[in-house]
């Protein structure tokens, strides 16, 4: 059985100036950097060419995503439809959690929506969820969480759901291809 930590990628969708995105997502990043089964790697859209071959590699060799997104109009970013749709089989028998963020429904309405586009990709999506709304108002000036109880629970619930689906899913693709 392969023990090495997995490779737990987290997605920035926002790619707007001035956008929360890198907020969130640090704050997220420092609650999986604690735990010793995982390596964590940042992938900023805004950052990347997409469709590019960064972007693809990131991808193909995480062992899960956590995508962290704005609500736009009752869904996600555009951008980020264009880097999800960029990529196939990079996708495959891959765990996807979500960070939303957003005015008051904290940005599920865009979760939603990305559940319907994954389960196309092959993909498996995790139940717990991380959510902020009126984000803004969740974070000091700094970018720390104001009232960390709550989603620092939420963030464990998460990643342990997204752990045990990644080292079973990691564990099939080792032993057999996956049949798309």
């Amino acid at each position: 059985m392969d023990h090495a930590p997995l490779r737990l990628a987290v997605l920035v969708a926002s790619t707007r100036p001035g956008r929360f995105g890198p907020t969130v997502a640090s704050w997220f990043t420092g609650e999986a950097a604690c735990r010793a089964d995982l390596a964590v790697d940042v992938v900023d859209l805004a950052a990347l060419d997409v469709p590019g071959e960064d972007f693809a590699t990131a991808i193909a060799g995480a062992d899960a995503v956590v995508v962290v997104t704005p609500e736009y109009n009752h869904s996600f970013p555009g951008p980020l439809k264009a880097a999800v749709d960029s990529l196939r089989a990079e996708w495959f028998a891959k765990p996807i959690g979500f960070v939303s963020y957003g005015g008051i429904s904290g940005g599920l309405r865009a979760v939603e929506a990305l559940r319907l586009v994954f389960a196309e990709l092959h993909a498996v999506t995790v139940r717990e969820t991380v959510s902020f709304p009126l984000a803004w108002e969740c974070f000091d000036g700094d970018g720390a969480v104001k009232d960390p109880d709550a989603v620092t629970v939420a963030a464990a619930r998460l990643l342990d759901q997204l752990t045990w689906w990644a080292v079973a899913l990691r564990a099939g693709r080792a032993n057999r291809a996956y049949p798309a």
